[in-house]
């Protein structure tokens, strides 16, 4: 297995239905168009990694506008192959697909004429895109939709993932030929679009409300001693988030791994948290 062994195929009854890559080791982002054959909605999926092993799940979030889905591998499902580090594309890089719909099709590569362009979807939502020329002239592409735009070249070690194929754009002229410029969502871009990967929120569990609770419990300003624990918690969370924030900017984590790094703290906290207030 190659060090882009990070791309899966996914299928619906043994029909194979698009592409996908895997964002952390619990969730798969694709294309959602490429779910058009799914007979439902809620309806189970195989997973199908380079290796031929297959894991099960289920479309978990989708965005039609962006034209994005996110699905949710089983609880039940080890994930043992690397997940890539994202990265962020600037123009004139170069890029590749490490996905091929078939072993006797090309393999896309070429260069990347913006990094974070405003485009609008075909679904109707402007997304932040990746828009990138494609040195082979196939025509006709839609095949690749839902895979991974990786930096560099073919064969190139450790290569970081830049965002997601979408669409093509339409030549314009006389005939229907597409024009071999290719639009994807960057990782970022996904990423914002599902709650799943949203943590922010958590933070609000560990500070005192506004509301009473549900239990009468003594205020901790009444009561002489340190600061609220829960203050003290919600500090903490927040001291890490601050750290887990400049280490992204300083390209230490993939978007997948920051999100991951805040949910654990955040997650870390409040189970400790609730383990003090039960005692």
């Amino acid at each position: 297995m190659t060090d882009a062994a990070y791309w899966v195929e996914l299928h619906a009854s043994r029909q194979r239905l698009g592409a996908g890559f895997l964002l952390t080791r619990r969730f798969v982002l694709t294309a959602l168009h490429c779910l058009r054959g799914l007979p439902a909605a809620d309806a189970p999926l195989d997973i199908v990694l380079p290796d031929g092993s297959t894991l099960s799940g289920r479309v978990c979030e989708q965005d039609k506008g962006a034209d994005l889905a996110l699905v949710m591998i089983s609880s039940g499902c080890e994930v043992k192959v690397p997940v890539p580090r994202a990265g962020i594309a600037f123009s004139g890089d170069a890029w590749f697909g490490p996905y091929r719909p078939a072993r006797m099709e090309a393999q896309l590569s070429g260069r990347v004429d913006h990094g974070a362009a405003r485009y609008q979807c075909e679904g109707g939502a402007v997304v932040e895109a990746l828009q990138l020329t494609v040195e082979q002239q196939l025509g006709d592409y839609s095949g690749y939709s839902g895979g991974p735009v990786a930096a560099g070249r073919p064969g190139d070690e450790d290569a970081t993932v830049l965002g997601i194929l979408l669409e093509q754009l339409p030549r314009r002229g006389p005939t229907d030929e597409a024009a071999n410029v290719l639009f994807g969502a960057t990782v970022r871009e996904a990423m914002s679009r599902f709650d799943h990967f949203d943590v922010e929120h958590l933070i609000d569990v560990l500070r005192p409300g506004s509301s009473p609770p549900s239990r009468v419990r003594p205020d901790p300003e009444d009561t002489p001693g340190p600061r609220s624990t829960v203050a003290s918690a919600a500090a903490s969370v927040d001291a890490w988030f601050r750290q887990i924030d400049l280490w992204a900017s300083q390209r230490s984590f993939s978007p997948a791994q920051v999100a991951d790094l805040k949910f654990s703290a955040a997650k870390t906290a409040i189970e400790g948290q609730l383990g003090k207030d039960s005692a």
